[in-house]
């Protein structure tokens, strides 16, 4: 009996997703590895997103997990890198000196 593979493609909501955690993240790792305030317009800007950002932190994971759920845990999903990614960067906000 031939096995057969299908072609997984990952849906716009997806895509969506992925992109949102890598925003999300590279904002909190910037905001890490920058002085922020340095410039008045890039602190303004960086205090009126850091609380959108915060909760999207929060709620991306649990979101991506149920949608990873829904397409059976496939692996190449990009809901379970899009897991991993705030993941990693959650823990190292919380674990950085």
């Amino acid at each position: 009996m031939p096995l057969e593979i299908t072609d997984f493609k990952n849906s716009r909501k997806s895509k969506i997703v992925f992109l949102i955690s890598i925003l999300v993240s590279v904002f909190w790792c910037l905001g890490q590895i920058l002085n922020v305030y340095r410039f008045a317009l890039v602190g303004a800007i960086f205090e009126f997103l850091w609380l959108p950002m915060l909760g999207m932190l929060f709620i991306l994971p649990i979101a991506s997990l149920i949608l990873f759920r829904k397409e059976k845990f496939n692996v190449r999903s990009l809901y379970l890198y899009s897991i991993i990614i705030v993941v990693v960067v959650f823990l190292l906000m919380v674990f950085r000196k």
